[in-house]
């Protein structure tokens, strides 16, 4: 029995010599916890000076502005769980306000291991004394203090068309967890132009709010561009939240029970003083550009025939609102043939705003050779950075047609835009033909030929397509829903090419672009006006397997049509909802 003793004990020395080695290693905390940092003058506060290890000498602060009314009381705690030693001691006092007013509680002290260990001071409010000091608080009291919905704005004082960026941040105490959320009031960002960042995924991290430790999650995004000077309020955000709340029970096995509360959180409006752009310095021509560019006029090609063409490119890069200005337009000689200009855009948004690059690529058609210069065009822009406008000049281009014909009309043509000359190179003189070649016509010259024999039997050959003509007219007409279908197309086509000429008259634009909408509405779908609203076609797309994100551009632009009713629309966000109606409407056709 003693050597199996002996055994045992060899077996177990090194467990508990690895167990106190790592409790030794163990980092020594000594903190304070109170019950709560606001109370009435007749109600209780509970104060723990916890430490998680066994410790000697130990002082409390004076507890100054307070009443002790209990303690010091004791409580020690000790487990081993997997192999590791858990170890807890508090000192505990119950404490009543003497007055009202914002008071501290100092330091407490005390030795471990010969070293002294102190807590953090905290700041206690002390208000008037309440209804019923001794009513437990309920889950919704619990919750509105553990949660805030806050709006972090990065800039209060933007000029006009500069970016600021909204995050909407959820502030959440460790001592409540979050279960679900769902938003109830979404801002309209009137006299915005607004891009949403998305949020992919809902990370928490640890912060501090008022002092005091929280977890923190970004919900939402937004970057804003200003389109108007002056005071401007961005509306609230409203949350409905779902909260785990703590109870003083426990469950069978000692674990805390929680109880969910349903709140709502806002995070409240935030005004911006947005300023107008300086009028000192500002170039002539300015567009209205607001950020950091760079500029450039590049084309295909620097020598060509004539009927050949060559792109002429107008390219801003950089970071502003890229999307929210026109680009300068080139003034080129009139023996050149220029086509109306195809937009390209490459702009992404981030949370500094937007960057990327826009472009005008014109088509270029010389008719007759010579050399014809490009002359320098400039771009201006505000950069906030800085305060000051910027201009910058492209380079001159010359265009070299080395092959065609002259230009008969004038030997030397004049560029009014730069009053430099332009001559034409080759001959400039030209003789009259004085041999006509003239030939002798047939006395028969129509009997016999192919045009006498195609009058001959050419309405014999067309009876038979007459017949099928008529044949398909005769389906045509009795196919009244097809018949329905074609007369909605065209009458989609012809608001939509209405809404384009109303460009720049806002009312008449967006009547025009919402009766498109309707009227394709009524050709694919095969429903009366009368029978629309924004749920109907919500459900009706969505049977018809068209995706989200189509489904709701098209409600957005409805939306649109609606609000322009009410609010003003730049001729920027005109352009931009007609893009985007034909970019949906051929999305639509793709997928019904």
């Amino acid at each position: 029995m003693r050597r199996l003793f002996f055994t045992y004990l060899f077996l177990l020395l090194p467990v508990f010599l690895i167990g106190n080695l790592l409790h030794a290693q163990e980092e020594i905390t000594f903190e304070m916890k109170l019950s709560k940092d606001k109370l009435g003058v007749n109600e209780r506060l509970r104060v723990e000076f916890i430490m998680n290890k066994d410790g000697d000498n130990f002082n409390p602060p004076n507890f100054k502005g307070f009443k002790v009314v209990m303690g010091p009381s004791q409580s020690i705690s000790s487990s081993w769980v997997n192999g590791k030693r858990s170890f807890s001691k508090s000192y505990g006092y119950i404490l009543t306000p003497t007055a009202t007013g914002n008071f501290e509680i100092g330091q407490a002290t005390i030795e471990i291991d010969g070293k002294t260990f102190k807590t953090v001071p905290k700041k206690i409010q002390i208000t008037a004394a309440v209804a019923n000091p001794n009513a437990p608080k309920t889950a919704n009291d619990i919750a509105d203090e553990n949660l805030h919905l806050v709006a972090e704005v990065s800039k209060t004082s933007p000029y006009l068309n500069e970016a600021v960026t909204v995050v909407y941040k959820l502030y959440i105490s460790p001592s409540v967890s979050v279960t679900n959320f769902r938003p109830i009031d979404s801002p309209k960002y009137n006299n915005f132009w607004s891009q949403d960042i998305p949020v992919k995924r809902y990370d928490t991290q640890n912060a501090t709010y008022d002092g005091k430790p929280f977890r923190s999650v970004i919900l939402k995004r937004v970057v804003l561009y200003p389109q108007k000077a002056g005071k401007l309020t961005i509306e609230p955000l409203a949350l409905e939240i779902y909260v785990d709340v703590p109870t003083n029970r426990r469950d069978f096995f000692g674990g805390k029970i929680f109880k969910q509360a349903k709140k709502t959180v806002s995070a409240g409006r935030r005004t911006l003083n947005v300023k107008n752009l300086p009028e000192a310095g500002k170039p002539e021509g300015f567009g209205g550009a607001v950020g950091d560019f760079d500029f450039s006029v590049t084309t295909s090609k620097s020598s060509l025939n004539a009927s050949e063409s060559l792109q002429a490119r107008v390219e801003v890069t950089g970071k502003g609102n890229l999307k929210l200005f026109q680009l300068p337009k080139p003034e080129l000689p009139s023996a050149l043939e220029v086509y109306e200009p195809e937009f390209d855009e490459s702009v992404r948004t981030t949370t500094t705003g937007m960057e990327g690059k826009v472009a005008n690529n014109y088509t270029v058609v010389p008719s007759y050779r010579g050399k014809y210069p490009i002359p320098s065009i400039s771009f201006s822009y505000f950069n906030p950075k800085t305060g000051k406008y910027n201009t910058l000049n492209s380079d001159e281009i010359t265009i070299n047609v080395m092959e065609g014909p002259e230009d008969a009309n004038a030997g030397i043509a004049a560029n009014s835009s730069n009053k430099k000359l332009i001559v034409p190179t080759g001959k400039q003189f030209h003789f009259i033909k004085v041999n006509p070649n003239l030939s002798t016509i047939r006395a028969n010259y129509f009997l016999g030929s192919n045009t006498f024999y195609l009058l001959l039997f050419g309405p014999l050959l067309l009876i038979p397509l007459v017949i099928l003509l008529y044949r398909k007219r005769k389906e045509k007409e009795q196919d009244v829903v097809g018949n329905k279908v074609k007369k909605a197309n065209r009458l989609a086509r012809k608001y939509l090419s209405t809404a384009k000429k109303e460009l720049g008259n806002e009312a008449n634009f967006y009547i025009a672009l919402e009766k498109a909408l309707h009227n394709y509405l009524k050709a694919k779908l095969k429903i009366e006006t009368s029978e629309f609203s924004k749920e109907k076609i919500t459900s009706l797309l969505t049977s018809k397997k068209v995706d989200l994100d189509t489904t709701n551009n098209f409600i957005d632009l409805l939306k649109n049509c609606e609000l322009a009713r009410y609010s003003p629309f730049t001729n920027v966000q005109m352009q931009q909802d007609y893009d985007r109606a034909s970019e949906v409407i051929s999305q639509m056709d793709k997928q019904l």
